[in-house]
């Protein structure tokens, strides 16, 4: 997953930095709740890991941002020295998805995480997904429109899974990358683009369909359901 931390503690974001990246996650350390917010703007993230006691803006402002000015609903997690009953409530009904009061230990991080993620990715396990009209099938790697079998590569199928999953939500190019490519990927976000373009094509994405593929610009790109002609 790609990780957003929020820490300005030097000594505590490497660390769970460190045991995030030893876990296989990709995180990026913001020191202040204006830093995060506005990346959140430009890049996607997996997880929010939020510092109560921040610069600028408090990580319980920034969840406030996050909960309103977001266009899906990205999970996060409290890692803070705030510990009382009341501060645990405020966040969780503020729209956090789990606390945790310092010093954490990191089994039980990563597994709350994995919880968190297992939570928030709940039914999409399904081996046939319908986005009408296209049907995509998991295990045979196919597309069809309108019941017809649409001719894709096995990167093209994953791209298309990956969009329909996340319809609605703007999807930066680097995640976009990352997610369907891979961290160690020697490839650019000019292989995104063309991949979109390529997609947008032989899926025939438009209100025919009763889809849109937008690019936004200077981020990446957001699928979503549109009016069909009458």
């Amino acid at each position: 997953m790609h990780i957003a931390l929020l820490e300005d503690d030097q000594d505590q974001s490497t660390l769970l930095k460190a045991w995030l990246e030893d876990a296989d996650h990709n995180c990026t350390v913001f020191a202040s709740g204006k830093d995060m917010t506005m990346s959140l703007l430009h890049e996607s993230f997996d997880l929010l890991i939020l510092d109560w006691l921040v610069p600028d803006m408090n990580g319980l402002e920034v969840l406030q941002w996050v909960r309103d000015s977001l266009d899906w609903r990205i999970p996060v997690l409290f890692i803070t020295q705030k510990e009382k009953e009341e501060d645990v409530v405020q966040a969780l009904q503020g729209g956090a998805d789990d606390y945790m009061s310092k010093p954490v230990k990191r089994a039980e991080m990563l597994a709350r995480i994995y919880s968190i993620s297992r939570r928030s990715q709940q039914g999409t396990s399904e081996d046939e997904l319908e986005f009408i009209p296209y049907t995509l099938q998991r295990s045979s790697k196919t597309v069809k429109l309108n019941g017809e079998n649409i001719e894709i590569t096995r990167k093209e199928f994953e791209l298309t899974l990956f969009l329909f999953r996340n319809a609605g939500r703007v999807l930066s190019r680097g995640y976009i990358l990352e997610t369907v490519w891979g961290r160690s990927a020697e490839v650019n976000t000019r292989t995104v683009d063309t991949h979109v373009s390529r997609l947008r094509r032989k899926l025939i994405i438009g209100p025919e369909n009763g889809w849109k593929l937008t690019s936004i610009y200077q981020h990446g790109y957001r699928l979503e359901k549109s009016e069909m002609p009458t």
